[in-house]
């Protein structure tokens, strides 16, 4: 089998990631524009300028304030100087290595072996482990997972996944807007733009899944592109293979983890029938050969 370098891998991917943004974002625009043609057709290009102001605003409060509802949500709390001292010690020597401030350490019950960054950059960034990772997981492996997480926070990877959730929400909400403005608009209103509502209509009805289905890719891409840095900087691939293989044997993937903030994991804490379609992570086995070809 041929090797991969991690740089190769990491770069591969990043370009790909970019790709599928500016996708999602036209996605965006062409919704607004749509909807003001239908609405307000002399003011089509300003409302749609004005759109995408109000949508920068939003991202960048989710971004600003993120961090504390993930936490909160899943209920982390600060990891114990003495208790979880290597944890700790892990997190702070592979923060050096990436250089980067080391981001504050959490710790949050379950059984499940998992963990996720979150926070708007390096300077306020933090990570979190589940107690099943710390009583599972050796310390080749732990360094492996938190390895993943620091190449996350070093690539500004958390900030980039809140960005494209919340573009994929504003999909959602500009697509129900249009399908309503067809339905219930006028319908000499309809008569004039003729085939534009159409290709609306059709948009409002496909826009919500094929933005989900991008942020899926998305997210997908990027796990790959944490996975060679955490190979990076542990110069140990094998220790996050092994812990992914831990996952695979051992998850159920039953956390009652939102979907809104499940792609920030290190693996998908909810497994659904929808997972072929909507999955938010390589699959594990991929993933493993990946890291075993490097």
């Amino acid at each position: 089998m041929e090797k991969i370098s991690f740089f190769d891998q990491i770069a591969r991917n990043k370009r790909k990631s970019i790709l599928l943004t500016i996708f999602i974002v036209a996605l965006v625009v062409g919704l607004v524009y749509l909807i003001s043609y239908l609405l307000l057709p002399g003011f089509a290009i300003f409302l749609a300028a004005i759109a995408a102001i109000v949508m920068i605003v939003q991202a960048h409060v989710s971004i600003m304030y993120g961090d504390k509802i993930v936490l909160k949500a899943t209920n982390a709390k600060l990891a114990d100087p003495v208790e979880h001292v290597y944890l700790i010690n892990t997190v702070e020597g592979l923060s050096l290595a990436a250089g980067i401030p080391p981001p504050k350490v959490y710790v949050f019950e379950d059984k499940e072996i998992n963990a996720f960054a979150c926070g708007r950059n390096p300077q306020h960034a933090s990570i979190a482990v589940t107690t099943g990772a710390l009583k599972n997981l050796n310390r080749t492996e732990l360094e492996g997972v938190v390895g993943h997480e620091i190449s996350h926070i070093a690539s500004y990877d958390v900030r980039f996944m809140t960005l494209v959730a919340v573009l994929v929400g504003m999909v959602a909400i500009l697509s129900y807007m249009l399908l309503r403005s067809y339905l219930y608009g006028a319908r000499e209103e309809r008569g004039k733009v003729g085939l534009l509502v159409v290709v609306g209509f059709m948009l409002a009805i496909f826009a919500p899944v094929v933005s989900r289905l991008v942020q899926a890719a998305v997210s997908r891409r990027r796990e790959f592109a944490a996975d060679a840095g955490s190979a990076q900087l542990t110069r140990y691939p094998e220790g996050l293979a092994s812990a992914l293989e831990k996952i695979k044997n051992i998850n159920s993937g039953d956390m009652k983890i939102s979907e809104a903030i499940s792609h920030l994991f290190i693996a998908d804490p909810n497994r659904t029938p929808l997972d072929e379609l909507y999955a938010t992570h390589p699959p594990l086995d991929d993933r493993i050969k990946a890291l075993r070809a490097m």
